[in-house]
C-alpha cells in the first residue's frame, strides 16, 4: 500500500480531545472521528507541488504553500509509538486561525502556480514529469491537487476548522 498525504478538517474542541489522547488521535487518523467529506487524501502530490513552488512562487508562497502541507506542530508526540502511525510520522496540525490565514495566502498564488503547471514545455512540466513517473498528464494532475488543496482549507476557513496532517 502506498504512503499518501492525508488532511482532516476537525473542530477546535475535537483538536484539543486528540491533543490528549493516542485513542482519539488514532480514531482521526482511522478516519472514524471526522466525516468522509472533511477528510483529503492528497496522495502524491505535496512533493511535486513544493517543487514547482520553488521554481514558480516566491519565498513566501513557498512558505505558506510548505505550511499547508506540514503543519504548524505536532498534534501529540505519543501517537509516534502508537501501533497505528507510520513509521513514527509526527501527525501535525494548524489552529483555525492559521487555517484562515492559509486559505486565503493559497487563494492569492492560485494564479501562480496554475499558470506555471499549463506552461507546456517549462521547468515546471518536466519536474512534474520527473517526481510523477507512470502518472498520465502530471501537470493537470497536480493542477487538479492544488485546486482541491485550495478548496479544502477555503471550506475549513469558511467553517472555522483547524487541519490535521498524517502520512497513512
Amino acid at each position: 500500500m502506498a504512503v499518501t498525504q492525508q488532511l482532516a478538517r476537525i473542530s477546535a474542541a475535537q483538536l484539543e480531545v486528540c491533543r490528549q489522547s493516542v485513542d482519539e488521535l488514532d480514531r482521526l487518523c482511522s478516519f472514524v472521528m471526522a466525516p468522509q467529506p472533511d477528510h483529503l487524501d492528497l496522495d502524491w502530490a505535496p512533493g511535486p507541488l513544493l517543487r514547482v513552488c520553488a521554481l514558480t512562487c516566491a519565498d513566501d508562497a513557498l512558505a505558506v504553500l510548505r505550511r499547508a502541507l506540514s503543519g504548524d506542530g505536532e498534534v501529540n508526540g505519543a501517537y509516534r509509538d502508537h501501533p497505528g502511525s507510520v513509521w513514527g510520522q509526527p501527525v501535525t496540525f494548524l489552529s483555525p486561525v492559521a487555517v484562515a490565514a492559509i486559505a486565503l495566502a493559497l487563494r492569492e498564488m492560485n494564479l501562480i502556480l496554475v499558470a506555471a503547471l499549463s506552461s507546456h514545455g517549462a521547468e515546471t512540466s518536466a519536474v512534474a514529469v520527473e517526481m510523477l513517473p507512470g502518472v498520465e498528464e502530471p501537470q493537470a494532475y497536480l493542477t487538479r491537487c492544488f485546486a482541491v488543496l485550495l478548496a479544502f482549507y477555503t471550506e475549513a476557513a469558511r467553517r472555522g476548522l483547524a487541519v490535521v496532517l498524517w502520512w497513512d
